[in-house]
């Protein structure tokens, strides 16, 4: 927690609130810790499962007496339960004759969802989010941008966002435009440096939050940066809204395909539709001589998508001016759009698009 003091403040103020069967919420033993960041106050509440109905007033006067010491901070407060077996998230559920998670509920005014992933750290996922996001938007759609990736947000970075987002007087936030672009990212609202501390039930109750009490407006597409693996945010997600579909970014080197298979294989398994793979830092030519290196290998991810009978979406080059315009905030299909070092993204969108008319506005 960032704020020790004004933590402890909160806790005192929920001596207040009061908890089904008697007793106050500061000390009851379902309460998480209290996190603080600059912008934002958050906390969960557990409770044994088929209590959550009890438990909603407790969430809302809980909400009202932290809003009350929290200094303008926006309050998130989730109830979450234990239900291990109960809800689980794949399809062999239904098989099995066991129940199903809840109904996925739709984000007002988002057509279509599209998460971008990948089986594990470092293969330049955010990079290609964030670049395929305004490939979609050049071909005339209107995009947003969720920094799915809380522990290790950089969607800031890359778009080059500055301060934090605004917000309503109801407490929705008004995500930041950058490059046509509507983003939001927990990022915007830390201090440099500062680390996201939350266990999984914090973090999945950030991203229903970030994603649902945010004013996106009428997007066509809102592209997911989620983080990498196979964890408690990507099983949240796909429980909580209907995906379109979903992209895994991969290197070609070998242990990077062995995670993108097991995210392709989660996704298969909670029916999550794959538009295919794409293979980052492919290949590299040196600017010198224009001799081309296969530095982490070639064609991995090509094989990998024949070998779950998936399409292949294309072939994303290590380039000096991609990581350069991405570390200056200025990514390149934004910049440069014409230019060779965006070709790749913008092929990779017109493959997407070519492959599911519906995503396009009906008037295109």
């Amino acid at each position: 927690m960032a704020n020790p003091e004004l933590a402890q403040r909160i806790k005192r103020a929920l001596e207040t609130v009061e908890i089904p069967g008697g007793g106050s919420l500061s000390g009851y033993a379902g309460l998480s810790d209290i996190i603080v960041t600059p912008s934002a106050v958050a906390f969960a509440i557990g409770v044994a499962p088929g209590m959550e109905a009890a438990f909603g007033p407790t969430r809302a006067a809980a909400e009202r007496a932290a809003a009350a010491v929290a200094e303008g901070r926006k309050i998130l407060v989730s109830l979450t339960s234990d239900k291990a077996g109960a809800k689980p998230a794949t399809g062999e559920a239904k098989a099995q004759g066991r129940p199903g998670p809840g109904p996925k509920e739709p984000v007002p005014g988002i057509r279509h969802i599209i998460a971008v992933g990948s089986g594990k750290g470092g293969v330049g996922k955010s990079t290609v989010a964030v670049n395929l996001a305004l490939a979609l938007s050049a071909e005339g759609l209107k995009v947003g941008i969720l920094d799915a990736d809380l522990y290790g947000p950089s969607v800031p970075k890359l778009l080059g966002l500055e301060g934090k987002p605004a917000m309503r007087e109801d407490g929705i936030f008004t995500p930041h435009s950058a490059f046509g672009l509507q983003a939001i990212s927990i990022g915007s609202m830390l201090t440099p440096n500062q680390a996201v501390v939350w266990r999984g039930p914090m973090a999945t109750a950030g991203l229903r939050q970030l994603l649902r009490e945010s004013e996106w407006g009428d997007l066509d597409v809102l592209v997911i940066d989620m983080p990498p693996g196979t964890g408690d945010i990507q099983i949240s997600l796909v429980q909580q809204v209907p995906l379109y579909g979903a992209v895994i970014v991969s290197t070609p080197q070998d242990l990077a395909l062995i995670d993108a298979k097991k995210a392709v294989d989660m996704l298969l398994r909670t029916d999550v539709p794959v538009l295919g793979l794409i293979e980052n830092m492919s290949y590299f030519v040196a600017p010198d001589t224009g001799t081309r290196y296969d530095i982490f290998g070639h064609g991995g991810a090509r094989t990998a998508s024949e070998t779950y009978d998936l399409p292949f979406l294309g072939e994303v080059p290590l380039v000096m001016s991609i990581r350069e315009t991405s570390d200056a905030g200025r990514p390149v299909v934004a910049t440069d759009p014409e230019g060779p070092e965006a070709k790749a993204f913008r092929d990779i969108a017109r493959t997407i698009l070519d492959a599911h008319p519906a995503l396009r506005r009906p008037s295109l």
